[in-house]
């Protein structure tokens, strides 16, 4: 018998606002355990909260950005539960009337195809504490930092037939988020999570077989191993002649397994009511405008742009735009080499060739330099490729855990190997040749380098060091040059810049 895999998705983000929902607590990552916590994240009796409006705008926009309806009215509603990390008894959420009604999320399979993905939803909540276990033995700890931190919490349809298309879902609203600055999306650090409801049923059924929820994923190839271990545990019980129960389940990376954490029968009544210390969210039409109009170029339009505008082909375009920190610098690179096509090209290409973004703040993410803004320089455009990658295309970035080391020619022109600034003549000796006789014997302190007292010799003044006479020999006889300042040592080399020209 052959199966079908449906799976829908809950994508958890934290909104980058500098306080909490409902308090002026910060939400500044990485503080002492306990210590961003206030009265009203803790629910003690007497406190009010108060809505914080940036988090408000935050969920219009990805409304916006998703082509989703945004209703003039939503609740908030108090959802009821336990949790050690939970000390409010209740977790204040939006369950009848959601900030953001259905939209819809385009993603692009390998083979470039085109699917829409539906969103049936999007609500604002708050964020529970945390539980700590690793370092307390046979006790949990509890951090209540994270309490209270804004969440926009987006509900698919169940429209995803595979592990690839729930990945590269969850990779398309990593990319709207970040694009529009509502999110850090940080994964390792909590920023985005996701829940997975993955179910099977035969091909051509209509009915939805019993599904299992995977909880609180927080990366991308996670969320695949996930499903492909969870399909394949539900297809194995069926065919055994056993159902599936309908239950929560946590995912284990060491173990590439997922685990039981609770059945349905143990799951609780939540009792949601309309939350009485909050008014109900009330936005005109202007206000939605607003947002609409200061709304980022998104990276589906972005795309679009890369290929109408600078012809590049679809794979190039999508792999250009998925992170907002890359399409940024490709088209800084771009604008200054604009009148260069073939450096536009292969500004692409090299592009390309780097390690994929894993996050906007994320070490695998260029650095600017100054070459890149140096590339926008008077021309008649008849620059070569060579010129192009010096000028300041992505080959010449600095990408993060590549530093360069002694003897590491590593991106640059100039890296790795001695540098002169002379008056255009490319001398012998500055291409990080070996010195004639060996390398320099190491000297004790304060003695003085034999090749610097040979350079303070008469008539030795400005000769470059591959030059520089044997000990014992007479200094050659030649035309007086230019004088020369010495500058130091770079690499075990010494530098000399001269005047004049």
């Amino acid at each position: 018998m052959q199966w079908e895999t449906v799976i829908g998705l809950e994508v958890h983000v934290q909104l980058a606002t500098r306080s909490k929902i409902f308090s002026g607590a910060s939400t500044a990552f990485g503080a002492e355990p306990n210590t961003q916590a206030c009265a009203v994240d803790l629910g003690l009796p007497g406190v009010l909260p108060v809505l914080n409006e940036q988090a408000v705008a935050m969920a219009v926009q990805f409304g916006l950005a998703i082509h989703a309806e945004i209703p003039e009215v939503s609740v908030f509603d108090r959802k009821n539960y336990f949790y050690p990390d939970l000390p409010k008894g209740y977790q204040t959420s939006q369950m009848y009337h959601p900030i953001v009604g259905p939209g819809e999320v385009e993603i692009t399979l390998e083979q470039g195809e085109a699917k829409r993905i539906r969103v049936h939803h999007a609500h604002l909540e708050e964020d529970a504490g945390k539980s700590l276990h690793e370092d307390f033995h046979g006790m949990t700890g509890i951090d209540l930092n994270r309490a209270g931190t804004p969440l926009l919490e987006i509900v698919s349809e169940p429209d995803m037939r595979s592990a690839k298309e729930a990945a590269a879902y969850l990779k398309a609203i990593h990319s709207i988020v970040t694009y529009l600055g509502i999110s850090d999306g940080n994964m390792a650090e909590g920023s985005m999570r996701c829940d997975v409801n993955v179910s099977v049923r035969p091909v051509g059924q209509a009915e939805f077989g019993t599904r299992a929820e995977i909880k609180n994923v927080n990366s991308f190839r996670f969320v695949e191993r996930a499903i492909e271990f969870e399909v394949e545990r539900q297809i194995e019980l069926i065919e055994d002649g056993d159902k599936v129960v309908q239950e929560t389940r946590l995912y284990d990376p060491e173990r590439d397994e997922t685990r039981s954490m609770r059945t349905k029968e143990e799951a609780n009544d939540y009792r949601y009511f309309p939350c009485p210390d909050l008014l109900p969210v009330v936005l005109d039409a202007a206000y939605v405008d607003h947002l609409r109009e200061i709304l980022p170029e998104l990276p589906d339009e972005k795309r679009a742009r890369f290929q109408n505008e600078l012809g590049l082909s679809a794979y190039d375009a999508g792999v250009l735009a998925a992170s907002r920190e890359m399409a940024e610098y490709f088209e800084a690179v771009n604008d200054g080499l604009r009148r260069c096509q073939a450096g536009r090209q292969l500004g692409a290409g090299r592009a390309l060739r780097r390690p994929e973004p894993r996050g906007p703040a994320d070490p695998g993410q260029p650095r600017l330099r100054r070459s890149a803004r140096r590339a926008d320089r008077p021309g008649d455009g008849r620059h070569h490729q060579r010129q192009g990658r010096q000028a300041g295309v992505p080959g010449a970035v600095e990408w993060p855990g590549r530093e360069r080391r002694r003897g590491d020619r590593g991106q640059g022109p100039q890296a790795g190997h001695r540098q002169r600034c002379h008056r255009g003549d490319d001398r012998p000796g500055d291409r990080g040749q070996p010195r004639p006789g060996g390398p320099v014997p190491r000297r004790r302190a304060g003695e003085a380098r034999q090749d610097d007292r040979l350079l303070r010799r008469p008539g030795n003044e400005g000769l470059p060091r591959h030059r520089q006479p044997a000990a014992g020999q007479r200094p050659a006889q030649r035309e007086a040059r230019r004088p020369v300042l010495t500058m130091g040592t770079t690499l075990g080399a010494q530098e000399e810049v001269r005047h004049g020209r």
